[in-house]
Formats: C-alpha cells, sequence, structure tokens
C-alpha cells in the first residue's frame, strides 16, 4: 500500500504541474496581448504628445496674431473716431453756412412784388451781376467784407 501511495502523490503532483504548466501558457499568451496593448499605448501618448506641442505652437501664433490685430484695430479705431469728430465738425460748420445762405437768399427777395414802371426787362446774366453787386454792396457796409 505504501507504494500505491506513494504513485498516488506522485500522480497527484504530475496533475497539479500540468495544471500549472496550462495556467502559466495562459498568462503568457495574457502577457503578450498586454505588451501588445502597451506597445500600442505608447505609440498613442507619443502621438498625443505631438498633437498637444502642434496644438500649443498654435495657440501661441494665434495669440501673436491677435495681439498684432488689436494694436492695428485700435490705431485704425482711433483714426476713424477722430475722423468723425472732424467730419461732425465740418457738417456742422457747413450747416452753419447753409442758413447763413439762406437768410441772405431770403433777404434778397423782395417780400412782395411791386408793380414795376415800364422799364425794359434785363437779362438773366445782367440780373445775377445786379445782384452780386448789391450783396457785395451790403457786404462792405456792414464791415464784413474781406
Amino acid at each position: 500500500m505504501n507504494h500505491f501511495m506513494g504513485i498516488m502523490i506522485e500522480g497527484l503532483v504530475a496533475i497539479l504541474l500540468m495544471v500549472t504548466v496550462c495556467y502559466c501558457i495562459v498568462l503568457n499568451r495574457r502577457l503578450q496581448r498586454l505588451k501588445a496593448d502597451e506597445h500600442s499605448l505608447k505609440a498613442t501618448i507619443g502621438e498625443l504628445i505631438t498633437a498637444t506641442e502642434i496644438a500649443e505652437r498654435a495657440i501661441g501664433g494665434l495669440k501673436h496674431t491677435v495681439r498684432d490685430v488689436n494694436e492695428n484695430l485700435g490705431s485704425q479705431l482711433a483714426a476713424a473716431t477722430q475722423m468723425s469728430a472732424h467730419l461732425k465738425a465740418q457738417l456742422a460748420e457747413g450747416d452753419g453756412v447753409v442758413r447763413r445762405l439762406s437768410k441772405i437768399a431770403s433777404a434778397a427777395r423782395p417780400s412782395a412784388p411791386e408793380p414795376q414802371a415800364v422799364e425794359p426787362q434785363m437779362s438773366p446774366a445782367r440780373a445775377v451781376a445786379a445782384a452780386a453787386a448789391a450783396f457785395s454792396e451790403r457786404r462792405r457796409a456792414n464791415g464784413l467784407a474781406a
């Protein structure tokens, strides 16, 4: 019986060794897949790092471009504001000139048509020349002549 017990223990050890070898084979395959995944993960991380560096350089370029645009637009905006103020002042001066001209024109018109004596009719060119002469006489009389 002693001999039978030894064979049983040896058989049990052999079976356990075979189970261990099979488990080692399965574990080896899993480790190989894990290493393959690790290599692909390293490649993916490398690509991600490269893409991040490219994005950082692009962001730096965009910041520089935005700074340049802000400087250019700021100066152009200041120039446009100054031009707008200048045009506004000129429009106000032009409005004043138009008002004065309308006052002059209304003063030059007779308020009621006077019956004309039997005088010969003047040509339009002579009428304009006479109106200009009367206007300049009025300006000189008021001391506004240049």
